[in-house]
């Protein structure tokens, strides 16, 4: 979701949107720092870079991340940094979450699938520019001087947990255990920071002559997305700000705009076509090597397993699980080292979810079988503070030396909810892997004739094909199309 998924490692990340920053744009100008990065700090983001390509998926290669490392040095330079362009390390990484994020020493990050969100070069720049001022402001270096070292939250953890599990006694234990694999330790900035990071990454736009407003579209494009996947889930529209490591984006579009000066405002270079043109092709959505979620079903052509979430769910695919997620609980599916004995393997995974205390344990073990897999699932019951909360491990051997297995957590007496869920989790045949078939990005040019409508039904999605044709082209509801315009489609790779 570098770290692919293999047999060995089920690569299913969680991640939040790491741009997604500040409520407000201030006016004052922030001055970039002109000092080069330092040996310490290049040491420190060294030690950091390997677990962020480990939880995202990996870094790419090829052009396509060349073009974004060019644009990103590009608007490195603006920061001042004495050694900005040599210094700094970019990564395009292999996942289908929206992220981009930095660390001390110069090293940022973007994922692919918030690149093709992005609809020209000034919107990339506008973001690298972000990430890039929070390593010329040294605000990891600050963070930590303060002694405030958090984590970046994945959706699982983000929604539900606190509400399940409480925050105390074992239910906080229990969270933090039921969150391990799906989280990432870093720094998180303050609001105050983010402000900066806004404020820089705007000057950089500027500095580069990019269309200032760059960075005010590509927050409006991030709201209408987390809207949109919101909305197909099942979910309150607006992403609350605690769901991520930064406050929603759509709260902060009119501060960036009118920071870049205004909807009229003159703007710079956007690069519209060379973007799009050098972004085509890109892998869009879930990695077939990492799994992926079709509809409602999770299927792995390299692992050969699939599953089915509850009605009512909506899965996140992940680095270290897969994510299960509803009104009646939440759930995740991974794997844990195994030694051919399913009883073994689930009380370990007991303890794992138990924490430091390590005093979770099931009421008893069951064995049985599902569609020919040997099982064994054991409940144990909890207080969250609040009240009881049930949690389930349900495990399966798919060969002497690799099991999987699904941790579930709802109110007391409900876990029957995930029963269809346990049921459903099966071996796929070799012509089933076969058919598995990825996503990508697809730029075409608009002929006469063509519309929004007659465009979006080219769209490789079952549902909503107009809704997310518009999202992924930043057409408003009212927008129309002109011939010979760039745009983009997402269809099956082959």
């Amino acid at each position: 979701m570098a770290h692919r998924i293999t047999r060995k490692t089920l690569a299913v990340g969680v991640a939040a949107l790491a741009l997604a920053s500040s409520v407000g744009v201030a006016t004052a100008q922030i001055p970039a720092s002109s000092a080069p990065i330092t040996p310490q700090e290049a040491r420190m983001g060294a030690e950091y870079h390997p677990q962020f390509l480990a939880e995202f998926g990996g870094a790419m290669s090829g052009p396509q991340a060349a073009y974004v490392e060019q644009v990103s040095k590009n608007i490195a330079v603006q920061s001042g940094l004495g050694n900005a362009r040599e210094s700094f390390t970019v990564s395009l990484l292999n996942s289908s979450v929206h992220n981009a994020f930095a660390v001390p020493g110069g090293y940022i990050y973007t994922t692919r699938q918030l690149v093709t969100l992005m609809n020209n070069e000034a919107e990339l720049a506008a973001v690298m520019g972000h990430e890039v001022g929070h390593v010329a402001a040294r605000h990891s270096q600050r963070r930590q001087k303060a002694a405030q070292r958090n984590s970046i939250l994945g959706v699982l953890g983000a929604i539900g947990s606190s509400i399940l599990l409480g925050d105390s006694g074992i239910g906080s234990t229990l969270s933090r255990g039921f969150l391990e694999g799906s989280q990432l330790l870093t720094l998180r900035f303050s609001r105050k920071q983010e402000l900066e990071a806004d404020n820089l990454g705007i000057q950089y736009l500027a500095r580069a002559g990019y269309d200032r407003r760059a960075m005010s579209t590509v927050l409006a494009s991030l709201a209408a997305q987390n809207a949109l996947e919101a909305r197909l889930a099942g979910r309150n529209a607006s992403v609350p700000e605690w769901a991520s490591t930064h406050p929603d984006p759509a709260s902060r579009v009119q501060g960036a705009l009118a920071k870049a000066g205004g909807a009229g405002a003159s703007g710079g270079i956007t690069n519209r076509d060379t973007f799009l043109a050098r972004i085509d092709g890109l892998l869009y959505g879930d990695d077939p090597a990492q799994g992926m979620i079709e509809g409602s079903s999770f299927i792995h052509p390299e692992l050969r397993l699939a599953f089915t979430a509850p009605q009512g769910f909506y899965m996140v695919n992940g680095t270290r699980a897969v994510a299960i997620q509803g009104q009646g609980g939440q759930a995740q599916m991974t794997l844990a080292p195994y030694n051919g004995n399913l009883d073994t393997y689930v009380r370990a995974a007991f303890t794992a979810l138990g924490g430091e205390r390590g005093n979770l344990a099931p009421q008893q073990l069951e064995r049985t079988a599902v569609n020919g897999l040997p099982a064994a699932y054991g409940v144990a019951r909890v207080s969250n503070g609040q009240g009881q909360v049930d949690v389930v491990v349900y495990a399966y051997e798919f060969a002497r030396d690799r099991a999987y297995h699904f941790v579930a957590i709802a109110p007391a007496g409900s876990t029957a909810t995930f029963n269809p869920m346990f049921q459903s989790m099966r071996r796929i045949s070799a012509a089933e892997a076969g058919a598995v078939v990825p996503k990508k990005l697809q730029v075409v040019t608009v002929a006469r004739g063509d519309t929004i409508a007659s465009l979006a039904r080219r769209m490789a999605y079952p549902n909503e094909q107009e809704a997310r044709f518009r999202v992924l082209n930043a057409l408003g509801n009212t927008a129309t199309l002109t011939p010979g315009q760039k745009v983009k489609l997402v269809v099956r790779a082959r």
